[in-house]
């Protein structure tokens, strides 16, 4: 098989799987695609906001999830009527920063309600086959298999992100695409990418962050480094303060749920495991994962490894509410999932040569 193909057919390996687990669910509800934008009984702005506006809402139990959040966003992402939509919101500041994924959702501000639920499916889905091809190519240019892309596609975070209407695999996506262009030495694409996985999900800054200081080891690269710190910042930085214009004054300190101080999350996370062994064995498993990958990083030095490097340091400042949940917690540092996997089985099998240095 060609070289180019093989990355492709994953890709769309990765799509198929995705549209059969997703048109089953589908199924179950009745053909209703709001199921994916997790709007919640108990979370009323959001249910009536949707309520509002479509036939027929599908609602989960409790609270629901973040894809009702994106939903609102889709409707007004340019924040042009904050009063009306970005009010719902339950941290209007914090959710604005996330606005690549609903912007391209809403058709850049010309779908209907209607159309928005089914493109917010569509976008997921396919971005699922985008990581999943672009990781393949990743592990072509490191000398391995191009199946190792569908570390990607069957990532169990990715696939929950999809299951709720969020942002994460497209953000990832977005990252892998970068790390990708990296590697094929197309410098100013990269940095493209790594901007707009920033504009997907902020967190991904931690991707920049990584980016930039594997090129600052390197005497010849210390432009691009620079490049990679800067520009997603800038650009992060400048929405940020258009995000704020438009919506008005807002307390930054409640804006920001997911980060505390170190271990503390963790600690009380672990004091719910122990009253539920699953719960305590997925989250051990996590921790366990969160060792090895940062070793494996130290060890195995590759761009794949160090562009994502940071959501483990990261994973120490995570609240109680990221870490109870595995569900929550495979969301959070799914990208290290998919990295851990190349670094293992393709990046250490496969000695550093001029042909892939990164």
């Amino acid at each position: 098989m060609k070289r180019g193909v093989a990355p492709l057919l994953v890709g769309l390996v990765a799509v198929l799987f995705s549209m059969v687990v997703d048109m089953r669910a589908l199924a179950d509800a009745n053909w209703n695609p709001t199921l994916f934008t997790a709007f919640g009984e108990k979370a009323t702005p959001t249910r009536q906001y949707a309520e509002a506006r479509l036939d027929d809402v599908f609602l989960r139990a409790e609270q629901g999830h973040d894809g009702k959040f994106f939903f609102v966003q889709a409707n007004d992402p340019w924040l042009l009527e904050p009063d009306e939509n970005a009010a719902v919101l339950d941290r209007p500041l914090y959710r604005s920063q996330r606005m690549l994924y609903p912007l391209v959702a809403g058709g850049f501000g010309l779908f209907g309600a209607e159309a928005i639920v089914w493109s917010m499916l569509v976008i997921n889905v396919v971005a699922l086959g985008v990581g999943s091809w672009a990781v393949a190519r990743i592990s072509v240019e490191l000398g391995g298999s191009p199946w190792w892309g569908l570390a990607f596609g069957l990532n169990i975070g990715f696939l929950s992100e999809v299951n709720v209407g969020g942002a994460g695999v497209v953000a990832a996506a977005i990252a892998f695409g970068a790390v990708l262009s990296f590697m094929r030495q197309r410098y100013t694409a990269g940095v493209v990418l790594l901007a707009l996985a920033a504009l997907t999900r902020e967190a991904m800054l931690i991707a920049a962050a990584g980016t930039a200081l594997w090129f600052g080891f390197r005497e010849d690269r210390r432009r691009q480094a620079v490049a990679a710190a800067v520009a997603p910042a800038v650009v992060v930085g400048v929405w940020a303060l258009y995000a704020r214009l438009r919506i008005g004054p807002v307390s930054l300190g409640a804006q920001v749920e997911e980060i505390g101080w170190p271990f503390v999350g963790l600690y009380e996370a672990f004091q719910s495991w122990l009253r539920n062994p699953f719960d305590l064995l997925a989250g051990c498993a996590i921790l366990f994962l969160i060792v090895l990958f940062g070793r494996r990083v130290v060890s195995t030095p590759r761009l794949v490894g160090w562009a994502f490097a940071g959501f483990a340091a990261i994973a120490a400042f995570f609240t109680e509410q990221v870490w109870h949940s595995f569900f929550d917690i495979t969301r959070a540092v799914a990208p290290i999932i998919t990295s851990f996997v190349i670094l293992v089985f393709v990046a250490a099998k496969h000695p550093l040569t001029k042909a892939n240095v990164h």
